[in-house]
């Protein structure tokens, strides 16, 4: 128990920060070895050697500590999207701006399946076990990534506005976080699909999805 008495007296700013990322380490690796549905509190608490209540003063709940993992990913895949869109080619079709956009932006996703599987919980799961005071704050930031998102588009695509853009932005999470549970069905339905001759949902619709998505924002605001 000395892990959970060296962790009670963190109190400076530097120490409470360093605990807040032991946390959020800890979750991390969780995250790349089991499901998110099935990570528990108790299991986050035991990686980082703490009781529950030690956890649950920097992070009020399980779905807290995976909402701040999200974040972090969403910014990452900011980061990286920006050079990305930069050099993307325009294909040799009608709006191919567009299409080299809107691919960009699906695979670029489709290599970080863990931000995939977090945008796909959080209006499902992660938001609702928080208090209203964290619900400002994630929401905050998650606005302020929507706008990057927008701000990135529309460098690429002027023609769509401020608004357009902020539309394609929103339908991004919307698309990504609906469409990808689908491509992970449990064994039963997998094999229900199959019998019934049902083609399953492959990760790769995510580009049919977005680039139908922006190329008829583009034929609505032109």
């Amino acid at each position: 128990m000395a892990g959970a008495c060296e962790f009670r007296r963190a109190r400076r700013p530097e120490q409470i920060e360093a605990r807040r990322a032991s946390i959020l380490e800890a979750a991390e690796a969780i995250l790349a070895e089991r499901p998110l549905a099935v990570i528990t509190l108790r299991e986050l608490a035991g990686r980082v050697g703490l009781a529950k209540s030690n956890v649950l003063r920097y992070f009020g709940s399980r779905e807290a500590i995976l909402l701040e993992v999200l974040d972090r990913r969403w910014r990452d895949w900011l980061d990286d999207l920006a050079p990305a869109l930069r050099a993307a080619t325009p294909e040799p079709v009608p709006y191919g701006r567009a299409v080299a956009v809107a691919t960009t932006v699906a695979r670029s996703l489709l290599a970080r399946p863990l931000l995939c599987e977090l945008l796909s919980a959080m209006p499902t799961t992660l938001e609702h076990n928080i208090t209203l005071a964290y619900a400002r704050d994630f929401k905050a930031r998650a606005a302020a990534h929507s706008a990057r998102l927008r701000d990135l588009v529309l460098a690429e695509l002027p023609q769509l506005g401020r608004d357009g853009a902020a539309r394609f932005a929103g339908a991004v999470v919307v698309i990504t976080g609906g469409l990808w549970p689908h491509t992970r069905p449990s064994p039963a339905v997998a094999r229900a699909c199959a019998e019934l001759g049902h083609p399953p949902v492959e990760p790769a619709a995510l580009v049919e999805g977005l680039v139908d998505q922006l190329i008829g924002l583009c034929v609505r605001l032109s």
